[in-house]
C-alpha cells in the first residue's frame, strides 16, 4: 500500500513474503497468487506492497536470467503487487524443522553474505517501479555476537566496503538507487541503536544504514524515539522499518505466566529473553527454553521476549504484546515534520509457530491474519497523519 506523509513524501507499506516457505521461483510464483494477491484483495486496494525474501539460490538465479526476472515481474503485475524492499536476511532454508543459529550464516565475515546481498540488490533493481525512489533490503547485523573479534571486525569491514562499490556500480548501470539496512538484533554483534552507531561508524551511509526492527527494538527496552534520534544525530539513514510486536511478560516468576509461556517454546526459530538487570543494562538468555530453565534468570523484573506477534492480536492475558512500542516506533520514523524511513513492512513470520489456537488453519486463516496486520499498521499511520495515496 502508499501513504503519503504530510510533508508530501511517498511511503511505500508491505508485508515480508518470509512467513511463506517457498524457496524457488515457481514456488513463489506460486505464493504470491495463493496468498499475497488474495491480501490485497480482502484489504480492497489495487496495489499492495510485498517485501520479497529471496533465498540465495534463487536471488542468484533471478539476477543471471532476465526471462526468469521478467516472469517474476509478470505475476506481480498480474496479481496487483509492487516489490520496494527484499529481505536477504535468511541465506536459505528459513522454514526448515529447526533454524535457529543457522539464520546467522553465512555472516558478514564470509564472501558468500556479499555475494547474496549484491544479486538481490541485482533482482530489486529490476522489480522497481518506475516511479519509487529508490529500493532498500535488510540484512542481518553483522553476525551471532560469538566468535567475533577483531579480525572478524576488519574482515566484516572489508565486505562491507565492496558491498558499498557493487551498489554504486549498480546505480550506475541501472539508475536504481539500492540501499541495505543491517537490523539490530538481540544477541548479535549489533544489537543495540549504541552498537549499530559504533559497528557502521565510517560506513558509506550513501548505500548502507540501518533497518530497525519494532520487535527488536521492545525487546532490547530500546526508547524508540531515543533510539531514532541517536540514529540521525550519528548520520546512519533509517532504510526501511519492519513493523513488529514482542512478547511482554509483567510478572514472568507467576507459576501461571510460565505455564502460558510454554505455549511459545518451539523448535523452529530463536527466541531470546531480555530482562533489566539491577544497576542497569540487560539480563540474557539466547533462546526462550533456556530462560525458563530452573532459576536461569531471576525473573524480578519483566521480560521481553524475540517472539513476533500478530500487529492485531493481542496474546492471551497474562501476558501482553508491546504494541504501544510499535505505535512509538512508527512515531519517531514517521510522526514528525519529515519522515524518516520511506520503506515500512510487516515483517510477522511465526504465524505457523504460534501457539495452538491461534495460529492460522488453513489458507483463508492466514490471508485474513495478514490483511488484519496491513490494516492495523495502515490504520497507526493514519493517526499520524498519512493518508492514503
Amino acid at each position: 500500500m502508499r501513504l503519503r506523509h504530510p510533508d508530501g513524501s511517498l511511503i511505500h507499506l508491505a508485508y515480508c513474503s518470509n512467513v511463506h516457505p517457498a524457496e524457488d521461483p515457481e514456488g513463489i510464483h506460486a505464493q504470491l497468487r495463493r496468498f499475497a494477491g488474495p491480501v490485497r484483495e480482502r484489504l480492497g486496494v489495487d496495489r499492495l506492497g510485498v517485501g520479497l525474501w529471496l533465498p540465495a539460490a534463487t536471488a542468484a538465479l533471478l539476477a543471471a536470467d532476465a526471462r526468469k526476472l521478467d516472469a517474476l515481474r509478470a505475476v506481480l503485475d498480474e496479481q496487483g503487487l509492487e516489490v520496494v524492499t527484499l529481505n536477504a536476511f535468511p541465506y536459505g532454508g528459513f522454514h526448515d524443522r529447526v533454524v535457529k543459529h543457522r539464520v546467522y550464516r553465512p555472516d558478514w565475515t564470509e564472501p558468500e553474505r556479499l555475494a547474496f546481498t549484491l544479486d538481490a540488490a541485482t533482482v530489486l533493481a529490476g522489480l522497481l517501479p518506475g516511479d519509487a525512489a529508490r529500493g532498500s533490503i535488510s540484512t542481518l547485523p553483522l553476525a551471532w555476537h560469538t566468535p567475533w573479534s577483531d579480525d572478524a571486525r576488519g574482515l566484516a569491514r572489508a565486505n562491507l566496503d565492496a558491498l558499498a562499490v557493487g551498489l554504486e556500480r549498480l546505480r550506475e548501470r541501472t539508475g536504481r538507487h539500492i540501499r541495505v539496512g543491517f537490523e539490530p538484533e538481540p544477541g548479535c554483534v549489533i544489537e543495540t541503536t549504541e552498537e549499530a552507531i559504533a559497528e557502521l561508524a565510517g560506513v558509506d551511509t550513501t548505500h548502507l544504514g540501518v533497518c530497525v526492527d519494532a520487535c527488536h527494538l521492545a525487546t532490547a527496552f530500546e526508547d524508540a524515539g531515543t533510539a531514532v534520534a541517536a540514529l540521525a544525530s550519528a548520520g546512519l539513514p533509517v532504510v526501511k522499518a519492519q513493523l513488529s510486536a514482542a512478547l511482554h511478560v509483567a510478572d514472568p516468576a507467576a507459576a501461571a505466566t510460565r505455564e502460558l509461556l510454554e505455549e511459545f517454546v518451539e523448535e523452529r526459530f530463536l527466541h531470546q529473553v531480555r530482562e533489566p538487570a539491577p544497576g542497569g543494562g540487560l539480563l540474557h538468555r539466547d533462546d526462550l527454553p533456556d530462560a525458563l530453565a530452573g532459576d536461569a534468570l531471576p525473573a524480578s523484573e519483566p521480560w521481553r521476549i524475540h517472539f513476533h506477534l500478530p500487529l492485531h492480536a493481542a496474546p492471551s492475558a497474562p501476558l501482553a504484546g508491546t504494541g504501544a512500542e510499535l505505535v512509538e516506533t512508527m512515531r519517531a520514523l514517521v510522526g514528525g515534520d519529515r519522515p524518516l524511513t520511506d520503506h515500512l513492512e510487516v515483517e510477522t513470520y511465526t504465524w505457523t509457530v504460534l501457539p495452538e489456537g491461534q495460529r492460522p488453519t488453513d489458507d483463508a486463516g492466514l490471508v485474513a491474519g495478514i490483511a488484519a496486520e496491513l490494516a492495523q499498521a495502515r490504520s497507526h499511520a493514519h493517526d499520524l497523519g498519512l493518508e492514503n495515496a
